[in-house]
């Protein structure tokens, strides 16, 4: 297989990943945070409709994700890694297609990329039944409300300790 369509399917495939990405501002920003300016479905799919508002967390444009590039080293797994901008705006096309459980996911998604990923797979860890204990779960959530801003996230945990402790469900009730 030759280069060229090598290259050419990487584009499908990113095309493809940012496809649930959409926008309703002008055709040049994304709304800003606490906007009132919401993506509709309408604007689905941003990489197709508004790629200049596709940007990785490093600032990499679609242009710039390319096989080329990946194979001389400008583009790297931390140039792929999904910006809280785009989860946000993901969930706004989701909340205006009717589907707001997705909605709220795809917001919980943004606060974690705060997060760093070995933090994520310890709570992932934590959240296993029969893992941890109610004040365990309670300190989990609140480092996620106080030292990464994840209030959803925060919430999510509680529940969670209050529905393990209600099914028995927590470290020592086995």
């Amino acid at each position: 297989m030759n280069s060229e369509a090598i290259e050419s399917m990487v584009r499908d495939v990113l095309s493809k990943m940012n496809s649930l990405q959409g926008q309703t501002a002008a055709a040049t920003s994304a709304p800003a945070a606490g906007s009132t300016n919401k993506a509709k479905v309408a604007d689905y799919p941003l990489a197709n409709k508004h790629p200049e508002w596709v940007k990785t967390a490093t600032n990499k444009t679609l242009d710039d994700l390319t096989l080329a590039n990946v194979l001389n080293g400008s583009v790297t797994p931390q140039d792929l890694r999904i910006t809280p901008e785009i989860l946000r705006i993901q969930a706004d096309i989701a909340r205006d297609a009717g589907r707001e459980r997705l909605a709220m996911n795809f917001e919980r998604a943004a606060e974690l990329t705060a997060v760093p990923d070995d933090k994520v797979l310890d709570i992932y860890n934590a959240l296993r039944p029969f893992r941890s204990s109610r004040d365990e779960l309670n300190a989990i959530a609140d480092d996620l409300e106080k030292t990464y801003n994840a209030k959803i996230c925060a919430a999510f945990v509680r529940e969670a300790a209050t529905l393990y402790l209600q099914r028995k469900k927590l470290k020592g009730d086995d």
